[in-house]
């Protein structure tokens, strides 16, 4: 059973999953699809009760290329792409594993062709914790239907 948490717990103002991927994949990977793609993952997951895991205002996906890089031996046509998934504290290990999984899942899905034609390293790293300071100001949940 999933138990309401208080205040800056309940997680109202993230998943921000940031994407940094080698320029290189610029051609081949629609990035801005992906990041779509991310988000309707993120903002589909369940707790067991049924209530939404993480909310839909305060989801965030953006991607960045990395003009300059090196990716293993260096070779021009290695590729990588890093998802860090930033939580508030709040939800148990299960349900972070379960965010893990279906993030991963929908990386990979929507990469394949990508993976397919490119030698391309793919890391999902997530991160909880709690901000030491934290500014904030929106409207966005007034537009959300």
């Amino acid at each position: 059973m999933h138990l309401p948490t208080p205040g800056f717990l309940t997680g109202i103002f993230m998943p921000h999953l940031n994407i940094e991927y080698t320029a290189n994949l610029e051609a081949s990977a629609d990035m801005g699809a992906l990041c779509t793609t991310l988000a309707a993952t993120l903002v589909a997951l369940r707790h067991d009760d049924g209530s939404a895991l993480f909310p839909v205002a305060g989801t965030r996906v953006m991607a960045w290329p990395a003009p300059h890089f090196a990716v293993a031996d260096g070779q021009p046509g290695r590729a990588f792409i890093y998802l860090n998934l930033r939580i508030t504290p709040g939800r148990n290990a299960a349900m972070i594993q379960r965010a893990g999984d279906a993030v991963l899942a929908s990386a990979k899905a929507h990469l394949a062709q990508v993976f397919s034609e490119h030698a391309v390293g793919l890391t999902l790293q997530i991160d909880e914790g709690a901000p030491v300071y934290e500014g904030k100001h929106n409207n966005l949940a007034s537009h959300l239907a």
